[in-house]
C-alpha cells in the first residue's frame, strides 16, 4: 500500500486563511445587523408614503412583472432600472401590502451592502483592516442609507451603486483590471437607467477611462527602455503592453454601451405603456435655465443649497472630505488612483447638484432652494472621505480641513439663502425633504438655516476634538463620536404604530373608474392599491361595465349608480357603486 505524505501547511499561511475567514464572517454579521435595523425601522410601513414617486416605481415593477399598468400621462417619468429589481416580488404576490413589505426587505438588503463596499473602499484608501471594519460599519448608519432603504425609491440603491462604482474605478485605474473596467462601465450605465442622476455618473466614468488610457500610454516608452532587444519587444513585450492598455478601456466602454442600450429599450417600453400621452417634459425648462442669466442663477444657487445640505446632513464630514479631495487633486505626489478617485467623486457631485437644480421646476417649496435628496447618493462616499482625513491626517491637516469645511458650509448656505430670500419662509416646508435638518434644529415646520449650520458645526467640532486630542492609534474615537450622532438620529426615526383611519378608497373587485376631476394625490396611490385592473378615467358618466366610480365629494350619481357614503369633504372624494355588478 502506498502512503501519501502531505506537506504541513506553513503557520503563516494557516494564520492568513483563518484571518480571511474571520473577516468574511465579520462582514456577513455586520450586513445582517444592518438589514435587521432597517427592517425594524420600517416594520409598520404597508404602502407608499412618498407619492407620486414611490407609486410610479411600484406601478412600473408591477407592469414589468405582467400585472396591470396605469396611465401616468403628464407625470414625471420614473426610470426602469430600479423597478427591474422589484419584478420578482410581483411574481410572488399581487397583494399590494405584502408586495410593499417585500420591497422594504429588498431595499434593506441592498442598503446594508454599503457596509462591505465601504470596507473595500476604505482599504483601498489606505486604512487598516480593523479601522476599516469599524468605520465602514458606522458609516452604514448614515441618514442617506437609513431614510430611503425602506421606501420604494431609487434612492434606496443609488448610494450603494456609487460605492461599488468607486471601488471598480479604483481597481480599473490602479490595476488595469478588465473585470473592474466592465464593472465600472456597467454600474455607471445602470445608474443612468435608474435615474437621470446616473447620466452624470456615466459621463464621469467615460472621462475617467479616457484619462486612465492617456496615463497608461505614457508607460510604454519606459517599458521600451527596460526591455531587451527590438525583436523581443516586438514579439513578446509590446503586444502584451498594448493589450494591457486597450482591454480595460474596451471592457469599460463596451459594458457601458450594452447596459445603456438595454436601459433605453427598457425605459422606452415603460414610457409607451405607462405614459401613453407623454411624460412631464423638463427639457425645455432645462434649456432655458442653461441659456439665460436668471436660469444660471437658479441652477447655481440650487446647487449651492444642495452642497450645503450635503455638508450639514453628514454632520460636517462631507465638507472635510470635499476639502481633502481638492487637496489630493493638486498633490502630485499622491497615488494616481487616489487622485482619479477624488476627481471622479468631485465631478459627479458637482455635476449632479448643478444638473438636478437646473432641471427642477419651481414648485413653490423650500426644497427648490435647499435640498438633500439628490446628493444623498454621494453622501456616504463623502462621509468615508471625511473619516479618512480625520483618521490618517496630522493634527495641522485636520484643523485646516475642518476650517475649509466650515468655510464651505458658510459659503454655500449663504449663497442659497441670498438667492432664495424670503421664499425660504413663504414657500411650503415639506418635512419629508428635511429629515437631517429637523434633527439638527428640532423644528418640523420651517427651515432655520443658521441654527442647522451652527448645530452641524458643533458636531463637527466634537469629531475634530476626538481626532485632535488623541494619537493616531486611538483615533477610532472619532468613529465612536460619529456612531453616537448617528444613533441619536436613528432613534429619532423610531417607528410608531399607524394611527387614524385609511383615507384612500377601497374598491371591491371589478373595473374601477375615476372621474378626471379627482386630484392626483387620490388616484395615484389608488392605482397601486387596485392591483387587479387598470384604472379607467372618464369625464361625464362612468363607463359601461365599471363597478366602482371614484368621484369628487358631493357629486350626484346618475341613474343606475348609488353613492356608497364612503369618503368625505376633507378627503375630497366619494365612491359610487354600479347596481348591475351585484
Amino acid at each position: 500500500m502506498t502512503t501519501v505524505f502531505m506537506a504541513p501547511v506553513p503557520a503563516y499561511v494557516a494564520a492568513r486563511r483563518e484571518s480571511r475567514s474571520r473577516l468574511w464572517w465579520l462582514l456577513v454579521a455586520g450586513w445582517v445587523a444592518h438589514v435587521g435595523l432597517r427592517l425594524w425601522l420600517y416594520r409598520y410601513h404597508t404602502g407608499p408614503v412618498a407619492n407620486p414617486d414611490e407609486t410610479g416605481y411600484l406601478l412600473a415593477a408591477r407592469w414589468l412583472a405582467g400585472g396591470p399598468g396605469a396611465d401616468l400621462t403628464g407625470s414625471t417619468f420614473y426610470h426602469g432600472g430600479y423597478p427591474v429589481l422589484l419584478v420578482p416580488i410581483f411574481w410572488l404576490t399581487s397583494d399590494p401590502v405584502l408586495a410593499y413589505r417585500l420591497v422594504a426587505v429588498v431595499g434593506s438588503m441592498v442598503a446594508a451592502s454599503a457596509y462591505p463596499l465601504a470596507y473595500l473602499l476604505l482599504r483601498r484608501l489606505g486604512l487598516g483592516v480593523r479601522a476599516a471594519l469599524i468605520a465602514a460599519f458606522v458609516a452604514g448608519l448614515s441618514p442617506a442609507l437609513l431614510l430611503f432603504s425602506g421606501l420604494a425609491l431609487t434612492d434606496a440603491i443609488l448610494p450603494v451603486l456609487v460605492l461599488a462604482w468607486l471601488v471598480a474605478v479604483h481597481d480599473l485605474v490602479a490595476y488595469r483590471s478588465v473585470r473592474a473596467g466592465a464593472a465600472a462601465g456597467g454600474l455607471s450605465a445602470f445608474a443612468m437607467a435608474a435615474h437621470l442622476r446616473g447620466t452624470v455618473v456615466l459621463a464621469v466614468c467615460v472621462l475617467v477611462v479616457m484619462v486612465a488610457a492617456v496615463r497608461w500610454k505614457t508607460v510604454v516608452p519606459a517599458v521600451r527602455r527596460k526591455t531587451g532587444t527590438a525583436a523581443v519587444r516586438r514579439k513578446r513585450v509590446m503586444p502584451a503592453v498594448r493589450r494591457g492598455m486597450v482591454m480595460p478601456a474596451v471592457a469599460a466602454l463596451g459594458s457601458a454601451a450594452v447596459v445603456v442600450a438595454a436601459g433605453k429599450a427598457l425605459n422606452g417600453a415603460l414610457a409607451a405603456a405607462l405614459y401613453p400621452g407623454g411624460s412631464r417634459d423638463l427639457s425645455g425648462l432645462l434649456m432655458s435655465r442653461l441659456t439665460t442669466f436668471e436660469g444660471q442663477a437658479w441652477a447655481l444657487s440650487g446647487a449651492a443649497g444642495q452642497l450645503w445640505y450635503l455638508i450639514v446632513g453628514t454632520w460636517g464630514l462631507a465638507g472635510v472630505g470635499l476639502a481633502g479631495a481638492a487637496a489630493l487633486l493638486v498633490r502630485r505626489s499622491a497615488p494616481f488612483q487616489h487622485r482619479v478617485l477624488a476627481g471622479a467623486l468631485l465631478l459627479a457631485t458637482l455635476g449632479i447638484a448643478y444638473a438636478s437644480s437646473a432641471a427642477l421646476p419651481d414648485e413653490h417649496r423650500v426644497g427648490n432652494y435647499v435640498y438633500g435628496r439628490y446628493l444623498a447618493c454621494v453622501a456616504v462616499a463623502w462621509t468615508l472621505a471625511g473619516l479618512v482625513v480625520l483618521l490618517k491626517g496630522g493634527r495641522l491637516a485636520v484643523m485646516r480641513h475642518a476650517a475649509a469645511a466650515a468655510g464651505l458650509m458658510a459659503l454655500t448656505g449663504g449663497a442659497a439663502a441670498w438667492y432664495a430670500g424670503d421664499r425660504l419662509e413663504r414657500y411650503g416646508f415639506i418635512a419629508f425633504d428635511f429629515p437631517e435638518v429637523i434633527f439638527l434644529t428640532g423644528d418640523r415646520d420651517s427651515l432655520d438655516l443658521v441654527a442647522a449650520s451652527m448645530t452641524a458645526l458643533i458636531m463637527l467640532a466634537c469629531l475634530i476634538a476626538a481626532a485632535f486630542l488623541t494619537t493616531r492609534r486611538t483615533r477610532l474615537l472619532v468613529v465612536g463620536v460619529l456612531a453616537l450622532i448617528d444613533i441619536a438620529f436613528t432613534a429619532g426615526q423610531a417607528p410608531a404604530p399607524p394611527s387614524g383611519a385609511d383615507w384612500l378608497p377601497k374598491p371591491p373587485p371589478g373595473r374601477v373608474a375615476v372621474d378626471r376631476r379627482v386630484k392626483w394625490n387620490v388616484w395615484v396611490p389608488l392605482a397601486y392599491r387596485v392591483s387587479w385592473t387598470k384604472l379607467e378615467f372618464y369625464g361625464g358618466r362612468p363607463p359601461e361595465g365599471a363597478c366602482t366610480a371614484v368621484v369628487p365629494y358631493g357629486a350626484v350619481p346618475p341613474t343606475g349608480w348609488a353613492a356608497t357614503g364612503r369618503g368625505g369633504a376633507q378627503m375630497g372624494w366619494t365612491t359610487w357603486s354600479n347596481g348591475r355588478c351585484g
